[in-house]
């Protein structure tokens, strides 16, 4: 037993003193903390536009945590903030589809489903403010018989996820698919 303690007490020491640390978001402080990545040889360039829509087709069986891909957009945006990119150059896209629709659900809607509060809407809120674009395939909407009234304030239906996608493609977006 002694000798289990040692080993685990010795690698959170190298952890502590080796390992980095998560750092919450300069620009979304509550979601999306990073980790600083000191002189990485392929370089960031601080001149370019961002552009990134996130396909998020899923979601996770635990209904009282926040959906991690969802949270992908708050932490791109932090990590680039912090690297030095300006914000009016970061310009992010999530669209949703499948299971991962019932994240958008007000409140209201989720405790019917799930019997609590949303968790991803204090993350939701925090990317609107941001400008992120919050984009709801209609087709998945329409499957589910989700209504706007059921939705987070500042989701927009769109007419499938695939139309979303190819239109913000055309516009100059990255598309990044988990």
């Amino acid at each position: 037993m002694k000798t289990i303690s040692f080993l685990v007490l010795g690698l959170a020491v190298v952890g502590f003193m080796y390992g980095q640390q998560k750092t919450p978001g300069k620009v979304i402080t509550e979601f999306g903390a990073t980790y600083t990545v000191n002189n990485p040889d392929f370089k960031t360039n601080t001149e370019h536009n961002f552009k990134v829509v996130f396909d998020v087709g899923r979601s996770f069986e635990d209904a009282t945590k926040v959906n991690p891909l969802l949270e992908t957009a708050a932490r791109f945006i932090n990590m680039h903030a912090a690297a030095g990119v300006p914000l009016q150059h970061i310009k992010v896209a999530l669209v949703v589809h499948g299971n991962a629709a019932n994240d958008l659900l007000n409140d209201n809607a989720y405790a019917v489903q799930h019997g609590g509060s949303n968790p991803n809407t204090p993350l939701l809120k925090a990317l609107a403010e941001q400008n992120v674009q919050l984009i709801l395939c209609g087709q998945t909407a329409n499957y589910r018989k989700l209504t706007k009234e059921q939705l987070v304030p500042d989701i927009r239906i769109a007419l499938s996820a695939m139309t979303a996608l190819v239109q913000l493609q055309n516009d100059g977006y990255r598309l990044i698919h988990f």
